[in-house]
């Protein structure tokens, strides 16, 4: 009986030691699969295997949402996510581009909350990729937010996927994201938008805006360069801030190196309007994608809620929307915009309490 203890016991103590040199050897593939991509996008978290429970209840489509997630407006991703993932049966996988400094946060948020079931990849992007590409106005040095361009980047964020979504952080969707996911684009079509001046944000709330919603609100016609281009100054514009991109036609068109293109001949030339819409990261999307992109259902990126403090649609039209979008100064989370209940709905409260100053700074901002 003492031989049989013996034996026993030296049984369990090999396999302690294979137990501890498989995970050794886990660990150092994971390391070795996390090595910097030549863009600067590194793989954080892996995506964890579905529950399951998970994998019974939901469906075997797999959907790519990419989102990206900066600390100071990381509970919107989060909502938004939370969101989305409430209303499908999809396997959705979630690429969440962020910053190196938010990992962290973003990580204790996802796994200690209800959350912790959602299938997630955490990428890092590094600001570097955008040097020569981007000048910052250094009046406004605050205003220059890198993770706006993740969306340029989209092969390189999600690289296996022939078809991904991508969504702001002030969105709040509210119906099955597969309809969006699958959205018919026309042949040679590497994207579809939502038009701006033909929206039903636009024929139900737009009235008087004039040239902010065409592509004169975002480009300099005084410009040779632009001029050469003949695009027609009152072409109507689209918001980027939502749109499915088919990935096999956005890599044979080469989409990202077209948009880089644009980026630093701006640094030169001083492309983009000064005007109307300020915005940086719209202009060379506009350019590239002229005539060239599919639409989305106009539903789907119900827009402008956070243009002002008072209410734009009526309650019928906010619950009927697909998707809603708060862009503009107002963000739900500082409790001003509008139908910022409907935001709360989707809301995981921040585990750190991080958040909760950020959302106190930006209400007393708002009032001022």
């Amino acid at each position: 009986s003492v031989n049989i203890s013996i034996l026993i016991v030296a049984v369990v103590i090999f396999l302690l030691v294979l137990h501890h040199n498989f995970l050794s050897l886990s660990d150092f593939l994971r390391r070795e699969l996390s090595d910097p991509s030549p863009l600067g996008l590194q793989p954080i978290d892996f995506i964890p295997a579905a529950p399951q429970r998970l994998t019974d209840e939901r469906s075997d489509k797999e959907i790519s949402v990419v989102i990206a997630a900066s600390d100071e407006r990381l509970g919107g991703a989060i909502a938004a996510m939370n969101s989305i993932y409430y209303h499908t049966r999809s396997n959705v996988v979630f690429h969440i581009v962020t910053l190196n400094d938010t990992v962290d946060h973003l990580r204790m948020w996802l796994s200690s909350t209800s959350l912790k079931n959602m299938r997630y990849r955490i990428l890092d992007f590094d600001p570097r990729v955008l040097e020569g590409k981007v000048q910052a106005d250094p009046q406004k040095a605050d205003t220059f937010k890198p993770l706006t361009f993740a969306r340029f980047y989209l092969p390189n964020l999600v690289p296996h996927a022939e078809k991904v979504i991508y969504v702001d952080d002030d969105v709040i969707v509210q119906d099955d994201i597969l309809e969006l996911y699958n959205t018919p684009l026309k042949p040679g079509h590497a994207a579809a938008f939502s038009d701006d001046c033909d929206s039903t944000s636009s024929k139900v709330a737009v009235r008087g805006a004039g040239n902010q919603y065409n592509y004169i609100g975002f480009l300099d016609y005084k410009k040779e360069t632009i001029r050469k281009l003949a695009m027609k100054a009152n072409t109507c514009s689209f918001n980027p801030g939502v749109f499915v991109a088919n990935l096999t036609e956005w890599k044979l068109q080469n989409i990202t190196k077209q948009l880089e293109k644009w980026m630093a001949l701006n640094v030169v030339e001083e492309l983009y309007s000064k005007t109307l819409a300020g915005s940086i990261t719209t202009p060379p999307l506009l350019i590239v994608f002229y005539k060239q992109h599919s639409s989305l259902d106009p539903m789907w990126n119900v827009r402008h809620l956070g243009s002002s403090a008072g209410k734009r649609y009526s309650p019928q039209f906010v619950k009927a929307a697909k998707l809603l979008h708060w862009n503009g100064h107002f963000k739900p989370w500082g409790r001003t915009a509008s139908y910022a209940e409907v935001w709360e709905k989707w809301y995981v409260p921040d585990p750190t309490g991080k958040f909760n100053l950020i959302r106190r700074h930006s209400e007393a901002y708002e009032a001022k």
